[in-house]
């Protein structure tokens, strides 16, 4: 199914409209899985569900057609990326983007990346791994593939075009950057 979807990918990018009704079918499941992961981390009750998040994320995502997709790991990458700025701009247009909300600090050791997130969660995640990123934008993407896409370390290696070594010392690095950065609200000394 990988060198399927691949093919897909790189016909959809050649302009072939076909190859994306070819592949929807394929990447839905997984995308609807990733979906739903994400959704787990948010509050109870949130007003998006896994499907109509993959629906708002797929809306963006066909608007993107000018990315050269390398593989399917590729795609779900973007695809998470895609989800999160979706979750990002629901949170920012209920209101709690003012000064942080009001959001309580929290250690990051003691964030359980399967419970629920509110509003103000996804905003201090969010804002702190843009601040990561400007800083050192391969530590971001990093978390961002690891944290919001649940991509293994491999797969992380991969899409970075990096190595294993070094896709786990950005990860350690990245953690503990956030965590002082969330729970002190400074950025650390480089």
């Amino acid at each position: 199914m990988e060198g399927e979807v691949t093919s897909l990918l790189r016909a959809w990018y050649q302009g072939d409209a076909h190859a994306l009704d070819a592949l929807m079918p394929l990447v839905y499941p997984v995308l609807r899985g990733l979906a739903a992961a994400q959704l787990r981390r948010e509050r109870p009750g949130h007003t998006l569900q896994p499907t109509a998040l993959v629906h708002e994320a797929f809306l963006r995502l066909v608007k993107s057609d000018q990315v050269d997709w390398r593989n399917r790991v590729h795609f779900l990458a973007i695809s998470a990326r895609l989800m999160r700025q979706v979750l990002v701009d629901h949170a920012r247009s209920h209101g709690y983007a003012k000064r942080g909300g009001g959001a309580e600090k929290v250690p990051l050791e003691q964030v359980d990346p399967a419970a629920p997130m509110d509003f103000e969660g996804v905003l201090a995640v969010h804002l702190a791994l843009e601040t990561l990123a400007a800083l050192d934008e391969r530590k971001g993407q990093v978390v961002e593939l690891r944290f919001f896409g649940g991509l293994t370390v491999e797969e992380t290696a991969e899409v970075l075009r990096t190595s294993v070594e070094t896709v786990n010392r950005d990860w350690r690095l990245a953690k503990a950057w956030l965590l002082q950065h969330i729970t002190e609200g400074e950025s650390p000394r480089e």
